[in-house]
């Protein structure tokens, strides 16, 4: 299967809903990896799986994954060589009592599931391993009851730490200290007890400055009187954290030798979370195991497409046996792409193990592939017109199909001239039937209607239009073409009838009514004689307005082939359009005769210059030459 047929048929969507009925992540991925089989064996197995998950749920029982965690990461870590934590132990503990019970409840479930309940003799039970952890672990923390070194650890601890605070409650009962402390209460910074002492006094305390407050007013000191039994309660404190590490070490030890068993509980847990997320589904939509084959043939009966709520039109239809093609006629919003989707849609539910909402008698067939054209595929990225895109879908269709494909084109063939697109429409859909595949089609050419009802193995079908109301029925009828739903409609908007019959003629032969209209009848334009506009000669020198600019300029060179006129503006050559200028006054208005028009277009100092050459200036020669100079 490919991601488009996944994508248009919306079916990732479909596991979406089925996933949120997992209680924890191990079904919830199990689910996101799964996609339709098209193996007939495997599909019998998914399905009967689910059926017999609906049958324990239809007791009224409730299947035990509370406490269920995901122990992946924990698994992958410890093969890394990691050492478990606490916490993570604690997670071990329970997925191994949430496997116990789960086994447990499924032995007793062999005569109401025996293939579901098979499975629990998968799963390995390790009660003195979660003994050990829960002896050993209580609250995420290694407790004393661990070992009996732990045990003397800690008593030792508590001892030391009471005679560090009767200490320091004797420091803050003393009369003589009253002064001093800033605050009567003991305070622990850096796992050191302290004393808090006005700043003005640090120097009269004998002890460490452990820390100061932030403003500065209060320092907090570990008077000298303890200093000693603090570095024994901390040495005390690592051989603490020296007995846990083993302790540790040792739990995940026994976890780790008995990861392999471990990891297939996990399998098993995982399947058992998915089926029964199927089977919740199943009993939400209230489906049913369809029958199965793999040779082509659907038979759908009273079937629902499964992502539509409210009142849902069920679908009636069947393909494979009298006919391996189908052509569905209809209006627009008749439902025709909704058929298309709920075919395409419950056979991949179906192929995947899922319950479809259906009667009993509904009959799926296993496909190897499934490859649907439905909605505009154009491509911004590519530049393709939606004709092109649906033929370039058609063609990786026709390379990749076999005899085992079922094929849901939505208005095959449209997006171009009708003739050219009908006849491709039945070229392509020929094609398909020689190769086997089985076909449905929708399409508002009646020359595909046409061929299908002369050929033995296609048949017709249409959406029910309510001609009355002009609304659709929703309801697919087999063997029937639709109607022209076109002139009904026209006849409703009170479209006069002899158009109508006129329009009905021309589809059924072609021959128009080329008769002429009376000429007195016709009402004819009348004909405005424009005003010719005076043809200007635009000759050098002219003063001319820019329209686009609302400024002046003059004119450079007169009217060229294509009506441009180059004038100097803003020190610039510009070409400007005879029909953007308009003239201000002319050279010989502004001009005496034998004028040198040139001057216009050059600076003074390009004068000047020009005249001191022709005079042989020597000062002029030689400013050309260091501009040469420079230049270079």
């Amino acid at each position: 299967m490919n991601k488009m047929t996944f994508e248009k048929l919306q079916y990732n969507e479909l596991k979406e809903i089925v996933q949120s009925y997992c209680v924890s992540s191990l079904g919830k991925k199990l689910l996101d990896k799964m996609e339709p089989s098209s193996h007939l064996q495997v599909v019998k197995n998914r399905l009967n799986e689910t059926t017999e998950a609906r049958a324990i749920l239809n007791t009224g029982t409730t299947v035990p994954f509370q406490g269920l965690t995901n122990i992946e990461i924990i698994i992958q870590n410890l093969e890394k060589g990691m050492m478990l934590g606490a916490s993570e132990l604690v997670s071990v503990s329970d997925f191994l009592r949430g496997c116990r019970r789960v086994n447990k409840f499924m032995m007793d479930k062999e005569f109401i599931a025996p293939v579901l309940s098979s499975y629990a003799n998968s799963i390995s039970e390790f009660i003195k391993l979660e003994e050990e952890i829960n002896l050993s672990i209580k609250g995420d923390r290694v407790d004393s009851s661990a070992s009996r070194e732990l045990r003397r650890i800690r008593n030792s601890i508590e001892t030391f730490e009471e005679k560090i605070k009767e200490r320091l409650n004797k420091f803050l009962n003393s009369s003589a200290n009253k002064k001093y402390i800033q605050e009567f209460f003991i305070s622990k910074k850096d796992d050191r007890y302290t004393i808090p002492i006005k700043a003005s006094y640090k120097n009269q305390i004998q002890g460490t400055i452990v820390e100061v407050s932030s403003k500065g007013t209060t320092v907090f000191i570990e008077p000298h009187s303890v200093a000693k039994l603090t570095a024994e309660l901390a040495s005390l404190k690592a051989e603490e954290e020296i007995e846990e590490y083993q302790i540790l070490a040792t739990l995940s030890g026994m976890v780790m030798e008995n990861i392999q068993e471990m990891k297939i509980n996990l399998e098993v847990i995982s399947q058992y979370d998915m089926v029964f997320a199927k089977a919740k589904f199943s009993k939400q939509i209230d489906g049913i195991e369809p029958k199965l084959n793999d040779h082509g043939y659907i038979k759908l009966v009273n079937c629902k497409y499964p992502l539509l709520s409210g009142e849902v039109v069920p679908l009636d239809f069947e393909i494979g046996k009298n006919y391996r093609s189908l052509i569905i006629t209809g209006p627009n919003a008749g439902g025709k792409t909704v058929v298309l989707k709920t075919i395409g849609l419950l056979t991949l539910a179906t192929m995947s193990g899922f319950h479809i909402t259906a009667d009993k008698e509904t009959e799926i067939s296993v496909f190897d592939h499934i490859f649907v054209d439905i909605g505009d595929n154009q491509s911004m990225e590519n530049a393709l017109s939606t004709f092109s895109s649906h033929m370039k879908n058609l063609s990786e269709i026709m390379r990749m199909s076999t005899n085992s494909t079922l094929l849901l084109f939505d208005e095959i063939g449209s997006g171009t001239e009708p003739n050219e697109g009908s006849a491709l429409a039945i070229s392509i859909l020929e094609e398909f039937y020689h190769m086997g595949c089985i076909t449905v089609a929708t399409t508002h050419y009646g020359e595909i209607k046409r061929f299908s009802e002369t050929h033995p193995d296609f048949m017709n079908a249409a959406m029910q239009f309510n001609s009355e109301t002009l609304e659709p029925k929703y309801k697919l009828l087999i063997g029937k073409s639709g109607e022209s739903n076109a002139l009904w409609i026209s006849k409703k908007m009170n479209i006069r009838e002899h158009v109508l019959q006129r329009a009905k003629a021309y589809m059924e032969n072609k021959e128009y009514q080329l008769q002429m209209v009376n000429e007195d009848k016709i009402r004819k334009p009348k004909i405005i004689k424009e005003k010719t506009k005076t043809k200007v000669d635009y000759q050098k020198g002219d003063r001319v307005q820019l329209l686009d600019h609302d400024d002046v300029g003059i004119v450079f060179k007169e009217v060229d082939n294509y009506d441009n006129v180059v004038v100097f503006y803003n020190d610039e050559f510009v070409p400007v359009n005879v029909k953007r200028l308009a003239l201000e006054l002319s050279a010989k208005e502004l001009y005496p005769e034998g004028y040198d028009l040139e001057t216009l277009f050059v600076d003074y100092d390009t004068r000047k210059m020009q005249h001191d050459i022709e005079r042989g200036s020597k000062k002029a020669l030689r400013k050309i030459h260091k501009e040469i100079r420079n230049r270079k």
